[in-house]
């Protein structure tokens, strides 16, 4: 036995560590266990390519800064040098014929971009923003942090205001159906179907319009974390020390101790037993957590098919970090001055069927050279490449399960083919850039995500599909939603649970109040001023 902790957190990513932060900062005794030695999950920032050049791994884009109450709760902009910069240029597609649509935060600019494309649309676009604005900052923002509410609650509130039942009637559509019932132009349409549905929603999938909203709200709110998105790990773990916490790396847990249904600690593979005085957080994937270490034993059948029954994501990610002896120029390739500054690049897609083509390619388990995104963090944030050089990131939908065998993607000729075919595609609208150019270079398959975070079941970067049943209040279950389970004391504060994946701490966030009330521990932090809006104007 080691020292007895109030709180023990299983996993040590984003989620888990915002969970332990509050709760440490509260004055409970908090433990933090994770399978690697360095903590922060996605947050990871690494000397990955070659010296000098820093690479964000796996996650780069953070996309609820103004929202996440973490940022400003703990103050981690003025305390802990969490900055970030936000590009005011977000997306740009870039098409063969040297034409481009920009997405910029100026919603002005915005629509001189799509203009060149359809007038319609320009004018589309104005209505759409605002609305998608409204929806978010009245509802769907606040509701990431507010507990899932039961749809026969949730439904009848909506009701009761013009701007609920309009966020009712939009989330019932398709993607396909929000977008194409604003815009006319197909490359416009394109780029919209892209940002709605690359975090993985189906274009065509009804009943989950309001994920598409979300998506494409956060389109212009796209921003890079300066030195690397383990910047915000690291002070996540140094709030934690600073009140007392431990941070445990490098741990193989054999068992979630339980006994009279409910949660008393971890046995670690090496017999160490960790009691918890108070309760035990999982972070982490649903069937590690409840097949493997409470034990099906523990659980009813019900509970059990559920759990067996969890369904992963159709698509997971092929990123290639580049090491580059210089930026990329777009401006040989494209007309507007502005091309090189963008966060974000999309290329490869003429129009919406190259899109779908590309998702239906997916489903069949086909790796596809074109239709990727790029980003260059260097650009706007020198720390993060040598002067003159540049980092650069090549992000790509791809299928877990491809033709050639899942093995196939860790295997080095394979894994550098796909850099230099991507490579290839990349120079025809950054002439500058060719194989000659990148120092050097690193792969992160669908396999190689799978291997390194344990929980990322087939590449999985959500802990779980999105689907009108894995969703919500069923997220993951209607047994979990409010972040408690069957077996007390134990809570679930991953991205498996409500309200989902990405960096929005909703997850960990909601586990530290749920975990909180419950165990009589005091909460230092108040509730989001966008939650206590809402419920004002009885949109919650």
């Amino acid at each position: 036995m080691v020292d007895k902790p109030d709180v023990i957190v299983i996993g040590g990513g984003p989620n888990g560590l915002a969970t332990a932060a509050y709760l440490a900062k509260a004055g409970a005794k908090v433990y933090v266990v994770d399978y690697n030695q360095e903590l922060g999950g996605g947050l990871a920032t690494e000397l990955a390519t070659f010296p000098g050049f820093l690479t964000n791994t796996h996650l780069i884009y953070h996309m609820m800064v103004d929202y996440a109450p973490v940022h400003k709760d703990f103050d981690l902009e003025n305390k802990y040098a969490v900055r970030y910069v936000w590009p005011e240029l977000q997306f740009a597609m870039l098409f063969a014929d040297g034409y481009d649509l920009c997405l910029y935060q100026d919603v002005d600019k915005t629509c001189q971009s799509i203009a060149a494309f359809s007038k319609h649309d320009a004018d589309a676009y104005r209505e759409f923003h605002n609305k998608l604005e409204d929806y978010f900052s009245n509802y769907m923002g606040p509701l990431t942090y507010m507990p899932a509410m039961p749809p026969l609650e949730q439904i009848p509130l909506l009701e009761k205001t013009e701007l609920g039942r309009e966020v009712s009637a939009d989330s019932e559509k398709s993607p396909q159906e929000l977008i194409d019932g604003y815009f006319e132009n197909d490359q416009v349409r394109a780029m919209m179907y892209y940002l709605a549905c690359h975090w993985g929603v189906d274009y065509d999938s009804t009943g989950l319009g309001y994920l598409a909203i979300i998506n494409l709200n956060r389109s212009t709110n796209y921003r890079l974390c300066v030195g690397g998105s383990h910047k915000l790990a690291s002070a996540l773990q140094k709030v934690i020390l600073e009140n007392g916490g431990r941070l445990m790396g490098s741990k193989r847990i054999k068992n979630i101790l339980v006994s009279d249904g409910a949660a008393r600690g971890i046995e670690l593979k090496d017999g160490t037993k960790i009691e918890a005085g108070k309760a035990v957080v999982s972070t982490i994937d649903l069937g590690t957590t409840f097949l493997k270490y409470v034990g099906k034993e523990h659980l009813d059948e019900e509970f059990t098919q559920s759990i067996e029954g969890w369904q992963w994501e159709k698509w997971s990610l092929l990123a290639l970090h580049l090491a580059l002896t210089e930026p990329p120029n777009f401006l040989a390739a494209a007309k507007n001055p502005d091309i090189n500054k963008a966060c974000v690049h999309i290329m490869g897609y003429e129009g919406t069927q190259d899109v779908i083509d590309h998702w239906k390619g997916i489903a069949r388990g086909e790796r596809q050279t074109t239709g990727f995104t790029t980003c260059f963090p260097s650009v706007h944030d020198s720390s993060q490449a040598p002067p003159g050089q540049c980092s650069g990131l090549i992000s790509q939908m791809a299928p877990y399960k491809i033709s050639e065998g899942v093995e196939k993607w860790e295997q080095f000729k394979f894994k550098w083919g796909l850099i230099e075919e991507r490579v290839a595609v990349l120079q025809q609208y950054a002439p500058n850039i060719s194989m000659d150019k990148v120092i050097w270079a690193y792969a992160t398959t669908p396999l190689g995500t799978a291997r390194r975070f344990p929980n990322m079941i087939e590449g999985s970067y959500k802990q779980g599909d999105y689907t009108n049943l894995q969703m919500g209040y069923h997220r993951p279950n209607y047994h979990c939603s409010n972040h408690r389970t069957p077996i007390d004391n134990l809570y679930l504060g991953g991205a498996n649970s409500y309200p989902g994946g990405l960096i929005t701490f909703g997850p960990g966030y909601l586990a530290a109040n749920a975990v909180a009330e419950d165990q009589g521990i005091e909460k230092w932090w108040p509730e989001p001023e966008s939650v206590a809006k809402a419920r004002e104007e009885g949109m919650l």
